[in-house]
């Protein structure tokens, strides 16, 4: 599948996709098509370009909703990504969170899992509470049933966890959550591109992802919420599109999910993102998990060989991402090196700064795994860091 991407042409070794995938031909031939014979505004002509625009807009959001077995497209909202997705939600269903109110997060959330509810806590005097993880990188289960109480007004936990590759037991999360009659919020962006993600079977009330890490473009992604309760939300922002009709006595909002999409959208983001859904949809999920787990276990065995090397993570369930430090070479440095030799990797705290400081360390090194790598890529890794320690060590 490599030659389906024309970036990993040239030999270049990428293993930085818990960041960002490359992007298919595919993807990239959607999105030059558009502007090439459909670019128009959507939603708002009656010429055939703008008609042609709009049908294939809002037929990715069907098919976004059939990839997520949502249960009607009006509970698919575009947004420029997780993030925005997470804010969306923090701020409108965040309309009425009160002082007293607490809020569930864990302790190995991405920075957009965290700030956006701390703002909501400043602003309302609502309490954030953290749930713990073991030395693993594991949630403790047990410390999080105790935690949901009648004063806990939302649940927000990521699926699989960024810099740890932890998987989450979310639908166990979620019908906990729901016993106590308490929403939850799952941070898909780094499952959604290596599992089938069944909002009805998990029974989740909000479900954020973004198109970058799914092949697709930046500035695109999904905000899947209940329709029962965004009927009930508050827009997020003002603007063109969200509304039914505007008076200066009062303005009539649209209906889902225009509710909160204000002005014009990122279309040809959104054309990207069908494509790139498709893509992997042809691919399919058995044949991604399969190879996500092989490359997961050769390079965990190869990685665990080398002398001085860390894992920070070890969750019985992970995702494709691994995480280490070298004892005595910074991550930064070990990127550097292994950018000359044409690999790229990931250094720094990965938006979770808590993780870092719960495992008492800077920074780690993470490698991150797609569809189109291979364990040859593995083994040049696994070379360059032998090389990378000899020359740091002097030997």
């Amino acid at each position: 599948m490599k030659n389906d991407f024309p970036i990993l042409n040239g030999g270049l070794i990428y293993l930085d996709n818990a960041s960002t995938t490359q992007k298919p031909y595919c993807v990239i031939e959607a999105i030059s098509n558009f502007y090439r014979f459909s670019n128009s505004n959507v939603h708002r002509g009656v010429y055939s370009l703008s008609e042609k625009a709009t049908e294939a807009y809002e037929g990715v959001r069907d098919r976004v909703a059939k990839f997520l077995n949502a249960e009607s497209r009006s509970e698919i909202i575009f947004t420029k990504g997780t993030t925005e997705g997470i804010n969306l939600v923090a701020s409108s269903f965040g309309s009425r969170i009160k002082k007293g109110d607490e809020i569930l997060v864990t302790e190995m959330e991405h920075h957009s899992n965290i700030v956006p509810w701390q703002i909501l806590c400043e602003k309302t005097g609502a309490k954030l509470r953290v749930v713990p993880m073991n030395v693993r990188g594991e949630l403790d289960m047990e410390k999080f049933r105790r935690m949901l109480n009648k004063n806990t007004r939302m649940v927000a936990v990521v699926h699989v966890s960024n810099s740890l590759g932890t998987i989450n037991p979310v639908k166990k999360i979620v019908s906990a959550a729901h016993e106590k009659n308490i929403p939850v919020l799952v941070d898909a962006a780094q499952s959604v591109q290596h599992m089938k993600i069944d909002v009805q079977d998990l029974d989740c009330d909000f479900l954020v992802f973004s198109g970058h890490k799914i092949y697709g473009p930046t500035g695109i992604g999904v905000l899947y919420g209940k329709e029962k309760i965004l009927e009930k939300m508050p827009p997020y922002q003002g603007g063109g599109d969200m509304i039914l009709k505007v008076s200066f006595k009062k303005t009539i909002y649209n209906v889902l999910p225009y509710k909160f999409e204000a002005g014009t959208p990122n279309i040809e983001g959104v054309i990207g993102l069908g494509a790139a859904i498709h893509y992997i949809e042809k691919i399919g999920w058995e044949k991604i998990a399969a190879i996500d787990q092989e490359l997961l276990e050769y390079a965990t065995d190869q990685l665990n060989k080398i002398r001085g090397l860390k894992i920070i993570g070890n969750a019985k369930m992970k995702g494709p991402v691994i995480s280490f430090v070298i004892e005595g070479i910074h991550p930064h440095d070990i990127g550097t090196f292994l950018d000359n030799e044409k690999i790229c990797v990931r250094t720094g705290q990965h938006c979770t700064e808590p993780v870092m400081d719960k495992f008492k360390i800077p920074a780690t090194t993470r490698v991150s795994f797609a569809l189109y790598n291979t364990k040859d890529e593995i083994d040049a890794l696994v070379v360059a860091i032998e090389k990378l320690i000899k020359v740091f060590n002097g030997n």
